[in-house]
Order: structure tokens, then C-alpha cells, then sequence
């Protein structure tokens, strides 16, 4: 319980906001965050899904659980193919879709990212494999490192039946590949409506860079995603706040 009460308050609204002014301090902690960075998680090398969408024009939408929405939502703003991507609060009621009361653990509510993208320059399967590689640990249950709760459950909102098929597919062929050390916990849910995170939580690994939080948890997903897939990397995130004021 104390993990989950230092990581609530490190991450309340008041120190996020903060964190976009606190300039002072990344100066002053800027020799430190200068020495290499060392992940929380370390990425996992698995295979590209055995089942996938077929691909098609126009855009689609995925919506993926796992762990603090930070970190998540900044890896899939450097996947080539993706035009958006929105953190937000999937699995409960528009009640409840407030930070605070999400962080309850109590309203049904996991921290998410919704995912605008093309399928004819990345599929979902594509998306997955980010997703169970890079983005998070799927073997890790109602929670990711330091965060603790079913607001943190590694969990796949699948958009229809096809997106469930391949998730389902997929998970199923990892888990018989044993490429994770644990089975894979990542659950499926359907017919939930995705509510975007205030305004303050959007684009915060790009805006935050400095932030303990992010260097130690997300920053080196992003290293894990342009070293293992490439192809796919973007240098430059699509972010929130430039497609709203476009």
C-alpha cells in the first residue's frame, strides 16, 4: 500500500501540472538524468503475429490498457502509421472517467490509449506486437511496476470482432511460443466506451522529459521501440495538443 500511495501522490494532478513548470528542478537534477538511462522494464524480442487484420485504407481505432497511460501513449506517438493517440479511462461509466476517482481502483476504469491509425501502413498485429513488446509486461496482473490497482491491468478494448480474433490469436501463439517467462494475464473486453484524461495528462512524455517518472519508466521504451522495430519508428510523436490547434 505505501507503493500505491507514493505513486498516487507522485503522480496527482498538482504535480503533473507542476511538472510542466518545474524547470528549475530538471536543471538542478540535470547531471543526474545525464548518465545512461536503466528500464524498468526491459523490452522482449517475440515473433509478429501468425493472424492479422488484412489491410485497408481510411483509419481505424485500438484501445490498449497497460499500466500508466504516460508511457503507453508516448510509445504509439512514435509508431509510423498512427495519426493520433489519446490518453484516457476505458472499462467504467462517464461518471467516473476523472483521474482521481479512477485512481480508486474502484470504478472499472483502466488508464488507456486510444489509437488512431492507418492499416495500410500498420496493422493491428503490428500494433500488438508493439503493444506486448515494448509498451508494457502482459504477464504482470492489476499492475505495472510501480503502479498497483485494476486501473493498471494490462488489458485489450477490442473494437470489434476481427480486432478480438486477432488479439485473441495472438495471445494464444505467444503464450505457446513461451517468449514471456509468466503467462500472459493481458485480458479482452468489449462494447466499452473509451473517455479522454484531462487536458494535463496528454503528451506528457514528450513535454516532460526530465520527469523522474518518465525517464526511469517510459524514456527507455522509446530507445526499445526505435532499436527493435525501426521500420516502424517515428522520430517525430504525433502529439494531442499540435492536432488541436490545427
Amino acid at each position: 500500500m505505501n507503493g500505491i500511495k507514493t505513486k498516487a501522490a507522485r503522480r496527482s494532478p498538482f504535480f503533473a501540472r507542476g511538472a510542466l513548470a518545474a524547470l528549475g528542478f530538471a536543471a538542478a537534477a540535470a547531471a543526474f538524468w545525464q548518465t545512461p538511462a536503466r528500464s524498468a522494464e526491459d523490452a522482449v524480442v517475440i515473433p509478429p503475429p501468425a493472424v492479422d487484420e488484412k489491410a485497408a485504407g481510411g483509419t481505424e481505432k485500438a484501445v490498449f490498457a497497460g499500466g500508466c497511460f504516460w508511457g503507453v501513449q508516448g510509445v504509439f506517438q512514435h509508431v509510423k502509421g498512427v495519426s493520433k493517440a489519446v490518453s484516457g479511462y476505458t472499462g467504467g461509466s462517464a461518471e467516473h472517467a476523472v483521474y482521481e476517482t479512477v485512481g480508486t481502483g474502484r470504478t472499472g476504469h483502466a488508464e488507456s490509449v486510444e489509437i488512431t491509425y492507418d492499416p495500410s501502413k500498420v496493422t493491428y498485429g503490428q500494433l500488438l506486437q508493439v503493444y506486448f513488446s515494448v509498451a508494457h509486461n502482459p504477464t504482470q496482473l492489476n499492475y505495472q511496476g510501480p503502479d498497483q490497482g485494476t486501473q493498471y491491468r494490462s488489458t485489450i478494448f477490442a473494437e470489434n470482432d476481427e480486432q478480438k480474433k486477432v488479439a485473441e490469436s495472438y495471445i494464444a501463439q505467444l503464450d505457446k511460443a513461451k517468449v514471456f517467462s509468466k503467462p500472459i494475464v493481458t485480458t479482452l473486453e468489449t462494447g466499452k466506451t473509451f473517455y479522454p484524461a484531462e487536458n494535463y495528462h496528454q503528451d506528457f512524455l514528450t513535454l516532460n522529459p526530465t520527469y523522474p517518472y518518465i525517464v526511469y519508466n517510459d524514456l527507455p521504451k522509446i530507445e526499445n521501440l526505435k532499436a527493435l522495430f525501426p521500420q516502424l519508428y517515428s522520430e517525430k510523436p504525433v502529439l494531442v495538443q499540435a492536432g488541436s490547434k490545427s
